[in-house]
C-alpha cells in the first residue's frame, strides 16, 4: 500500500513530539489489562495531531500488565521482574498499533528487545526516518535494561529523536503541590521548573528522567489525557492545558 504524502500545515506549536502514555492509562476503567475502548480514542486523537504534519513518538508503559517494582513481582529478581514489564509494553505498542492503523495511521513499532515477529529493533537513524515519512513510532521495551522506568525511557528517546517537547498524558490535568485526589487543597502549577520538582518530590516522572530532562533543556508538559482533544490542544500550544515543567518559568 502506497503511504500518502505527508501533510504539512504551521497549524501547531511543536514540530516533532514524544507522548508518555502510562500502562494504567491503557486500563480505562478496568482493573487489569487493556480497554480497547481507551486505545481506539488515544488512537483517533493521534490522528487528529498527525494530520495537522506533527512527527508523534509514544513511548507507552506496561503498568496495567506488570511492573517490575509492584507486588505482583513478589520477590522476583528485580532484574527478571523489569524484563517481564518490558515485556508488557511490547504488548501495549502492538495494541496501540493495531488501534491506530485501524483509522489508517501509519505506525511503527521499534523495541529495545528483539522480538522480529512483533516489532523492529530500536535503532535511533531508523526512528527518525519513519519519522520523518510520517509514520506515528512506538518505542516499546523501555530502555531495553533492567532498573529504568519507561520514563527515562521517554526521556532517553526524547532526546535521542531531537524531539521539541514530552508529553506526559495522566489522569489529573498537571503537577499539583499534593495529591489532588486526597487533598482537596491542592495547588496545580501552571508552569514549574525541573528544580522545583525535584526538592518538592513532586511526581512528574522519576528523578532519573527529570534530571535527564533538565541536563538536556527538554521541556515537559504533563497533562490530563481523559479528556477528548487535549492532545492536540497540547500540541497547537493552547494556553492553559496542563502544566509546564521547563529550566526557567515564562511568567
Amino acid at each position: 500500500m502506497t503511504e500518502p504524502a505527508k501533510e504539512t500545515t504551521n497549524k501547531f506549536a511543536y514540530k516533532r513530539v514524544l507522548l508518555k502514555v502510562s500502562g494504567e492509562a491503557l486500563m480505562g476503567e478496568q482493573a487489569y489489562g487493556i480497554d480497547v475502548d481507551v486505545a481506539r480514542n488515544v488512537a483517533e486523537e493521534l490522528k487528529r495531531v498527525h494530520e495537522l504534519g506533527v512527527e508523534v513518538a509514544v513511548v507507552v508503559g506496561g503498568g496495567n500488565i506488570f511492573r517490575g517494582v509492584s507486588k505482583s513481582a513478589g520477590n522476583m529478581d528485580r532484574s527478571s521482574a523489569d524484563y517481564i514489564g518490558m515485556l508488557a509494553t511490547v504488548m501495549n505498542a502492538v495494541v496501540l498499533q493495531d488501534a491506530l492503523e485501524k483509522v489508517d495511521v501509519h505506525t511503527r513499532v521499534l523495541s529495545a528487545i528483539d522480538i522480529p515477529q512483533l516489532a523492529e529493533s530500536f535503532i535511533r537513524r531508523r526512528a527518525v526516518r519513519h519519522l520523518e515519512k510520517g509514520r506515528i513510532v512506538i518505542f516499546a521495551a523501555g530502555t531495553g535494561n533492567p532498573y529504568f522506568t519507561t520514563d527515562s525511557a521517554a526521556a532517553l528517546r526524547a532526546l535521542e529523536i531531537k524531539a521539541d517537547i514530552i508529553m506526559k498524558a495522566t489522569k489529573v490535568d498537571g503537577v499539583y503541590s499534593a495529591d489532588p485526589m486526597q487533598d482537596p487543597k491542592a495547588e496545580r502549577y501552571s508552569e514549574i521548573t525541573y528544580q522545583e520538582v525535584l526538592e518538592r518530590q513532586l511526581k512528574v516522572m522519576d528523578a532519573s528522567a527529570i534530571s535527564l530532562c533538565m541536563d538536556n533543556n527538554l521541556p515537559i508538559i504533563v497533562f490530563n489525557m481523559k479528556e477528548p482533544g487535549n492532545i492536540t490542544r497540547v500540541v497547537t500550544g493552547e494556553p492553559g492545558v496542563g502544566t509546564r515543567v521547563s529550566l526557567h518559568k515564562v511568567a
